[in-house]
């Protein structure tokens, strides 16, 4: 066979140009970390994959999930996530550590469907948790924090039993622990199941405040802004997916974490709670934020930096269309 100067020019063209897109394909996967698996920014990372919407934008995604909000922390600290989902105290106790991430995105303004739970057959109440044993998924973990803020507003002490987050319900059903502190759908499940009760609702009970947010390392945000706002485009296109298409919504709720359809339909109105906007800005944003360090210090964490040096204000999400 002839091989002319033309082929060979043709042929390194070639192979140019496709080293050059499997270098940037691999420039553009972000790492999404994921606090646990049954809970909402799974349902929503999840609803993003399945309906292409980081193929929309242009970018790969690979989901990780952990046992908890600090283990999640912990791997963006660590390099092994570069975008999570999580308790904004996290970030201002991170900073102090030298930790230095932002809260890109406003993802929810409250605990919606956590709850501190106990046997049904127990009769426990929460003044009776003093001197007994709470679970919760990790230190530090916004689970944490709430069992913290339960202890310094009903004046109680007990211990924390950090079981991860696949550990909750396991560990309150076999009375490893006396209460848990429960986040949904598992908390609607085994309240449906007549297995366990609620003691506090914590979505009543704890002033609104801006509870949890997507976040990166500042360093990540300086390299590729562009993938961030990509990934904040297709995560919050996901949201919006959901919003709009409640039967195929509740289905996946259903499938993910093999519960009843109508346990899934009760997770999807905890959906709906969550904020549409991401927006960072605005005197508003900051007061959420900071009522939240507040809660959280009172709650015993300690060395927080202000709201204003963990906020950014360089994206603002545009949900990928569906």
């Amino acid at each position: 066979m002839k091989i002319t100067r033309r082929h060979i020019l043709a042929t390194i063209t070639l192979a140019t140009t496709l080293g050059a897109t499997s270098m940037a394909q691999a420039a553009d996967k972000v790492r999404i970390g994921l606090p646990t698996k049954t809970y909402w920014p799974t349902t929503i990372a999840e609803t993003a994959v399945r309906q292409k919407l980081f193929e929309k934008e242009g970018i790969a995604a690979e989901l990780t999930i952990y046992r908890g909000g600090a283990e999640t922390f912990e791997a963006m600290a660590a390099g092994a996530a570069d975008v999570i989902l999580d308790a904004t105290s996290l970030v201002s106790a991170g900073r102090k550590k030298g930790v230095n991430s932002k809260v890109l995105a406003n993802a929810a303004m409250g605990y919606y469907g956590w709850q501190l739970m106990t046997l049904s057959k127990s009769t426990l109440g929460v003044k009776d948790l003093n001197g007994k044993k709470v679970a919760i998924t990790s230190a530090g973990s916004g689970s944490d924090l709430l069992a913290l803020w339960t202890q310094q507003d009903k004046k109680i002490e007990f211990t924390r039993v950090p079981v991860g987050g696949g550990g909750l319900v396991p560990n309150l059903l076999a009375g490893n622990v006396d209460a848990a502190v429960v986040y949904s759908p598992l908390s609607f499940q085994i309240s449906k199941s007549g297995e366990a009760r609620t003691i506090l609702d914590f979505s009543k009970e704890v002033p609104p405040n801006l509870a949890a947010g997507w976040i990166a390392l500042d360093k990540y945000v300086q390299e590729k802004p562009q993938l961030v706002q990509k990934t904040l485009n297709a995560l919050y296109g996901a949201l919006m997916y959901m919003r709009a298409n409640k039967d195929a919504s509740v289905k996946l709720i259903t499938e993910l974490y093999e519960i009843p359809a109508e346990i899934a339909a009760l997770e999807y109105e905890t959906i709906m709670k969550l904020e549409t906007d991401g927006s960072m800005d605005g005197p508003k944003i900051a007061e959420q934020l900071q009522l939240a360090l507040d809660m959280a210090k009172a709650g015993g964490m300690k060395d927080l930096v202000p709201a204003a040096e963990i906020i950014s204000t360089q994206f603002k999400p545009v949900p990928t269309k569906f």
